[in-house]
């Protein structure tokens, strides 16, 4: 799946080119950051579109125009994009790698590079060290600080990806292992199975009567770069997205055996491996075997926690966090799913930050079988994102009210807003506006850096103002680039159930906020949750599968999700 890897490249090149003094460059860095934002969600290959339709098919999809559809054609065909090269050759530097440090921006990647000849991390960390780049002039102590806390937040990441980038790629190698005919089971284990928010490698099992062939096939795909291991059982290899991807070839009679060992977690199997040695059995990624040696649970992955007397546990949970010993008494909860949400309170159009119009976003969300969303654009303080006023809120419900007219209940649109909570508590809008709408999103955009007291009364104060149905992304954080802010999250729980106000469980890839601990940590108060996609264009709706997942994660039930609601019994809920 070539998709994030033609994402980064253009996302490089706007970054290379926003140094840029040309009158022209920000209109073209702001071609190629559209495109790299369109198809890094575009929900099939990029490959498979211009497969079907050519240049025209790929000019069809939202800020690609003909210069940018070349740049894709020329990297389909020979993997290069001349324009990329040229721009490497004039900054040789790991723009993805420094970037991605909080606080380092492109301009001041590019800066480091020409005054102190800093090309990568390692040239980054000695210029640290030697507190070369407070000397320079507009950086100083705090921004040299500042970039030293960012490095030191992205590498406790331990280079691992985000669930949302890595998780397609995996399920479009098991698509392909499939439809090639050489597997006749193939399905994603590890990490990425257990929907943990990052992933440090891929793994594929496979049922194959054709083991060097369904090898051969895989080690082929356009989204491998190197071979790194190759054997009729195990193939490893480094993907052009930047994982390793283990593929295994398993004998039918041990597949189920081979799913949940490599599902994991490892704690998780120590008490399960612990559980089958005091029965008096052996368990391992072959099998589930009795003292004679004969395997009687190793088919089905079931048939494996069947045996050992326990019940079946979602992938989600197993994290050794008392999942085995509910499993043992059978008490397992039935986890929510993704088909019982009946709707999305967090979406976004493009009259601020948003890509689409709202009756695309409405048309999107029809597709994905939704009663209801809300949309909820941001307010006037969010400049960056064009925030709305209060008249033009007025305005935009205008459009929403005819949109439903037109949609004749076939979908509802909830009118609301991403209000900001403002330092002191205050919410951006006035109460009438704010009154007048269906569901008010409050949120944390600024003076991230409070203390945990003021950061803790300034939300308590904006949740009991009686005008905020969820509190989003409660912790601010941004995974391996923005840490939590300080906040007494279980103060905020104990409010937040008090005013009826739910706590979100973002499921943007890179925010999951709700995480999953945090989400164990408050689900003992009666407090409600929200499972949003935050969308900003149509095909972030589909990001709710990562919020479900963090959201099994953390052990929910339906009954605990005011967006599983059917749409009346959510308006009575909203109205208090």
């Amino acid at each position: 799946m070539e998709n994030k890897i033609i994402a980064d490249i253009f996302n490089e090149i706007a970054e290379l080119l926003s140094v840029d003094e040309r009158p022209t460059s920000k209109f073209e860095v702001r071609a190629y950051q559209k495109a790299a934002l369109t198809i890094s969600t575009l929900q099939e290959p990029i490959e498979d579109v211009y497969a079907k339709g050519g240049l025209k098919a790929l000019m069809e999809l939202p800020g690609v125009g003909k210069s940018i559809a070349g740049h894709i054609e020329e990297y389909l065909k020979t993997h290069r994009i001349e324009k990329y090269d040229e721009l490497k050759k004039k900054y040789p530097i790991d723009m993805a790698a420094l970037t991605s440090i909080q606080g380092m921006g492109a301009k001041k990647a590019i800066t480091l590079y020409r005054r102190l000849g800093i090309r990568n991390i390692d040239d980054l960390k000695k210029a640290l060290s030697s507190h070369r780049i407070r000397k320079l002039e507009g950086f100083g102590e705090k921004s040299e600080e500042m970039i030293q806390k960012g490095l030191t937040l992205m590498e406790s990441s331990g280079g691992r990806m985000l669930l949302g980038d890595a998780l397609p790629v995996a399920e479009e190698i098991v698509r392909k292992l499939k439809e090639s005919g050489l597997a006749k089971e193939a399905m994603v284990a590890g990490s990425a199975r257990r929907m943990r928010e990052t992933v440090g490698d891929i793994d594929i099992l496979v049922i194959s009567g054709k083991q060097k062939e369904v090898m051969d096939f895989f080690t082929a795909l356009p989204s491998v770069d190197t071979v790194l291991v190759s054997g009729p059982t195990k193939t490893s290899v480094h993907l052009k997205m930047g994982l390793n991807c283990d593929l295994r070839v398993i004998e039918p009679e041990s597949f189920g055996a081979a799913v949940q060992y490599f599902t994991g977690s490892r704690d998780h199997n120590i008490q399960v491996r612990t559980i089958a040695v005091n029965k008096g059995y052996k368990l391992n990624e072959y099998g589930l075997f009795d003292k004679k040696g004969v395997n009687i649970g190793g088919i089905k992955e079931e048939g494996i926690y069947e045996a050992l007397g326990m019940q079946w546990m979602p992938p989600e949970m197993r994290e050794a966090r008392g999942e085995v010993k509910l499993a043992i008494k059978h008490k397992i909860p039935d986890l929510v799913k993704l088909k019982d949400l009946n709707g999305d309170l967090h979406t976004h159009t493009k009259e601020t930050d948003g890509a689409n119009t709202l009756e695309e976003m409405a048309n999107e969300a029809m597709r994905l079988g939704h009663e209801y969303i809300a949309t909820t654009n941001h307010t006037k303080s969010l400049y960056i994102a064009r925030g709305m006023n209060d008249d033009q809120f007025v305005k935009y419900f205008k459009q929403v009210d005819k949109l439903n007219e037109k949609l004749k209940g076939k979908l509802t649109i909830l009118k609301g807003a991403e209000v900001d909570i403002l330092k002191d508590g205050s919410l951006d809008l006035r109460d009438s506006t704010l009154e007048y709408m269906d569901c008010v999103v409050g949120a944390i955009h600024s003076s991230f850096k409070l203390d945990k007291k003021e950061m803790t009364k300034r939300i308590i104060a904006a949740l009991d103002s009686g005008l905020i149905h969820v509190l989003a992304h409660p912790t601010g954080r941004e995974i391996n680039e923005r840490q939590a802010y300080e906040v007494d999250l279980e103060a905020v729980a104990e409010t937040a159930a008090r005013n009826k106000v739910a706590l979100e469980i973002n499921s943007f890839p890179n925010r999951l906020d709700l995480n999953d601990t945090n989400i164990m940590r408050v689900s003992g108060y009666n407090v409600l949750f929200s499972i949003d996609s935050d969308a900003h264009r149509t095909a972030n709706l589909s990001f709710l599968r990562y919020g479900i997942g963090t959201a099994r994660r953390g052990w929910l039930t339906k009954d605990r999700i005011i967006n599983a609601k059917p749409l009346k019994e959510l308006l009575k809920y909203l109205k208090k």
